[in-house]
């Protein structure tokens, strides 16, 4: 149900335990720690959706579903992995410097940056479904890549889906 009010939030715009050393670096960023987990998902003390690997590797579902929704719709420009392209950033970088709104800003709609040094352009997804009914799932995919608590590659193992989460994505996509 969360899911689906962050959705409904970026919607009207338009109309964990971490682990290696740059997680430990950022451990005391309010982005990344799991605080408390609802459904199968997992959020910070400040209700930022976040993600959850345990030791064993295996990921949460949105996790790993941001790892398929990404691989979708994101890396023919982004690269795999969220590593950038000779075209575009490096998703997992960027998500590390820009807080989860400012996110949700420029995926729902679009950025440009032109100007003599540069031309980078980021359309507008906001009317996309099979990007925003998915937004928190690639952008917790994003700062496990980040953070090196995800390597490279799909995620050997996952959570179950759960039962809202379900609930939820079909309520997104019959929108």
């Amino acid at each position: 149900m969360r899911n689906l009010k962050v959705f409904l939030a970026a919607a009207t715009l338009v109309a964990g335990t971490a682990s290696g050393p740059l997680a430990e670096e950022l451990d005391h960023d309010a982005n990344i720690k799991a605080a408390y987990s609802e459904d199968g998902r997992y959020f910070t003390a400040e209700d930022i959706p976040t993600y959850n690997i345990t030791e064993d590797g295996t990921v949460d579902w949105p996790t790993y579903s941001g790892f398929r929704r990404y691989h979708s719709e994101c890396h023919v420009c982004h690269g795999p992995e969220g590593e950038g392209s000779t075209y575009a950033p490096a998703l997992k970088t960027s998500v590390l410097t820009m807080d989860y709104y400012e996110f949700l800003e420029v995926v729902t709609n679009g950025r440009q940056k032109v100007n003599a040094s540069e031309k980078s352009v980021m359309p507008e997804l906001g009317s996309n479904p099979n990007v925003m009914c998915y937004i928190n799932d690639i952008y917790v995919y994003l700062k496990a890549r980040g953070t090196d608590a995800l390597g490279r590659g799909r995620p050997g193992k996952k959570e179950p889906k759960t039962d809202v989460i379900r609930e939820d994505e079909s309520a997104c996509l019959a929108q």
